[in-house]
């Protein structure tokens, strides 16, 4: 595909024409150069092999290029497909290289293109990728290709033929319909506001901060205070299974004490009783029981 790279370009010409011109491979030739690189490592074997097959690249590309992303940068990925596939092709097994090159190109291209056309993250499942690339194809197919939403009856052929959900289909057409919007663009050429100025905060006010550091104080305090009702084997348990960042286990702290998992449990009820009767008594609130967090 000689027209896929920039025709205003001179090294962009050059690297196709280069591509096009490299010889064919006959069967038992290409095979003897896989087996020279898999198996002694010969960097002149691959060279040519990947060589002949770099036609295979730049077309490939060339079907992606409607992403809009460069080409350079389409060719340079598939490039990485070939030589993944160079890596692990297996002459043995008698498949034309160039079969077996072509998923490992299709796949690279493939990544790149959905992680670099938008800045949200398109696809993450088999499933969503095959829709993302498929897509519109299947919307020609059956001449939904207005800007507009797709109907009910177009999503759910769409679902049906990719195994994937309505949503899906409708999150997926909404994103191929449009593109990425900076947030410092401006709303109108003749107004300074921008897109960010209109998105809500949803962080706590200063006032809230306040409080809620006062209340966290207030409530760290009432625990401290309460925990002296406790006895040391009390205070001991209750600070390793409650309050500790990393909760200790029944069995572990049962080790630890020398005692069984169902007495190490037996004495927490009972300390955690003493707590909440505590805390109620501190703060006047039979609510402030659940400071301390049940299991």
């Amino acid at each position: 595909m000689p027209g896929a790279y920039s025709a205003a370009n001179p090294a962009d010409r050059q690297f196709v024409r280069s591509a096009m011109k490299a010889p064919l491979l006959a069967p038992e030739h290409e095979a003897s150069l896989a087996r020279r690189w898999r198996q002694g490592s010969d960097e002149a074997a691959l060279h040519e092999l990947t060589t002949a097959y770099m036609r295979l690249v730049i077309s490939m590309a060339g079907r992606f290029r409607h992403y809009g992303l460069p080409m350079a940068d389409l060719v340079s990925e598939g490039n990485v497909g070939l030589m993944q596939a160079a890596a692990r092709f297996e002459p043995e097994r008698e498949v034309r290289f160039s079969t077996y090159a072509s998923w490992w190109i299709r796949s690279a291209i493939q990544d790149y293109v959905l992680r670099n056309w938008s800045i949200v993250r398109t696809g993450t499942t088999a499933a969503q990728k095959s829709l993302f690339f498929n897509l519109r194809r299947l919307k020609a197919r059956i001449d939904d290709t207005g800007e507009g939403s797709m109907t009910p009856e177009n999503q759910a052929w769409v679902a049906r033929h990719l195994g994937v959900t309505m949503r899906d289909v409708e999150t997926m057409s909404a994103r191929l319909s449009a593109s990425d919007r900076s947030l410092n663009a401006p709303l109108a050429s003749d107004v300074d506001t921008q897109w960010q100025d209109l998105i809500a905060d949803e962080g706590i006010v200063p006032e809230e901060a306040v409080m809620q550091a006062r209340d966290a104080e207030r409530r760290h305090l009432w625990i401290q205070e309460a925990m002296t009702a406790l006895n040391p084997r009390e205070t001991y348990i209750i600070s390793r299974r409650r309050l500790a960042e990393e909760p200790i286990t029944l069995e572990a702290l049962g080790g630890e004490l020398g005692v069984s998992k169902e007495r190490v449990r037996q004495i927490e009820h009972q300390a955690m009783q003493k707590l909440k009767q505590a805390l109620e008594s501190i703060a006047g609130d039979p609510e402030t029981a659940g400071l301390i967090p049940n299991t």
